[in-house]
């Protein structure tokens, strides 16, 4: 995998994953699953749809 998230992109996608996980908890909803998309996205500094559509938010 190669790199395609910026360190900017990175920090956001993470903290938004943890708060939509959080607000699923409190909630008690299955909705915060969906904070793992942008958490594990955000943890690997690889998004599929990213290398799929050819952009890339990190340093080439």
């Amino acid at each position: 995998m190669k790199i395609n998230i910026g360190s900017t992109e990175r920090m956001i996608r993470i903290i938004a994953g943890i708060v939509i996980i959080g607000i699923g908890v409190y909630y008690q909803s299955w909705w915060g699953v969906i904070g793992l998309v942008p958490l594990l996205t955000g943890l690997f500094r690889f998004c599929p749809l990213y290398a799929m559509l050819g952009m890339n938010t990190g340093k080439s």
